[in-house]
């Protein structure tokens, strides 16, 4: 195995996060990036003209062998799906209707949640605001993987098999690390979509759902795009946190690459994310980034001194206040 990396291997730290202090110089030095912290309104189109684009691919596969359901799946709805998870995330951020319309947003999130089969988006968006209030939280931020994973996916192998399996930890992990009291907004977001999953079923058959189920799984596991799930923060690097990513896959993916950046001013949609780093460019070369997401999974599944573990994580300093 070489040097096998270990719980210890987890950087424990005490310290604030860097993003906090970096937005403040940011901001003293350039205050017209301010202006950048408004809607896009194209997200809302965008979003709708995906949703559509999985319905018309629904009713079209329906008739298909199941080998070509399948393919189509991952070579299709797995993009879709995938991008649409990430559409979500900008809605999390009000990045649709804006900071003064949260219930706009949330609605339209529960909408945007349709095509991907599983009820996602109102759950994502309380954990994701601890994400990026408690980045690395011991016992908060689900985003870090639980010891049991850290443990046993350890070996090139295991690795490969727990990146194949990332929606699934994703899903449970809350439920082990920070499970909450469950939403009214949660129940009417899984109401809605088992709804639509009938609806899909009855109308059009059990290869359309299908389908949208194998869409979500396989472009969240083994997948191109999947590699920002580790790109984000795993620390390839010692001592450097947050990666982000400028290759091409940002244009299917609502800039989620530019994630320092985006940490730094998650207010910010991610059209923008470019012009910060446009704009403050000397804060953002000479950190290191990746260009492509393909070499990030094979490098995470090959390279033993990197698992689960290759994370920081944060002992949390006073009180915590939970979405």
């Amino acid at each position: 195995m070489g040097n096998r990396v270990s719980r210890e291997d987890f950087e424990w730290v005490y310290t604030d996060q860097p993003h906090a202090s970096r937005r403040q110089e940011i901001l003293a030095k350039y205050p017209e990036i301010k202006s950048l912290m408004k809607p896009d309104s194209n997200l809302i189109w965008i979003v709708i003209l995906m949703v559509l684009t999985q319905f018309v691919a629904f009713y079209l596969v329906k008739d298909l062998d199941w080998k070509w359901v399948l393919f189509w799946a991952y070579a299709f709805g797995s993009c879709i799906n995938h991008s649409m998870t990430l559409a979500i995330h900008e809605v999390s951020h009000n990045s649709a209707f804006g900071q003064c319309k949260p219930m706009w947003n949330r609605w339209f999130g529960i909408f945007a949640n349709l095509p991907i089969g599983v009820p996602y988006s109102v759950s994502f968006k309380r954990y994701h605001m601890d994400h990026h209030r408690y980045l690395g939280g011991d016992g908060v931020d689900v985003d870090i993987p639980t010891d049991f994973e850290g443990w046993f996916f350890c070996t090139t192998f295991r690795k490969f098999i727990w990146v194949i399996l990332q929606p699934l930890f994703y899903a449970f992990r809350p439920l082990f690390i920070n499970p909450k009291p469950i939403s009214y907004l949660e129940i009417i977001n899984t109401v809605i979509q088992i709804t639509f999953d009938v609806v899909i079923y009855y109308v059009l058959g059990v290869k359309s759902l299908v389908y949208m189920l194998a869409a979500s799984l396989l472009g969240l596991g083994l997948h191109p795009i999947s590699g920002h799930f580790i790109a984000e923060h795993y620390m390839f690097l010692k001592g450097h946190e947050t990666y982000s990513y400028y290759g091409p896959l940002n244009l299917l993916t609502f800039n989620v690459g530019y994630h320092n950046e985006h940490h730094d001013f998650p207010s910010i949609p991610g059209k923008s994310l470019p012009l910060v780093r446009k704009i403050a460019a000397e804060y953002y070369e000479s950190l290191p980034h990746y260009n492509s997401w393909i070499k990030v999974l094979y490098d995470f599944v090959m390279d033993d001194t990197i698992s689960p573990y290759s994370r920081v994580k944060r002992h949390q300093k006073g009180s915590v206040v939970l979405e």
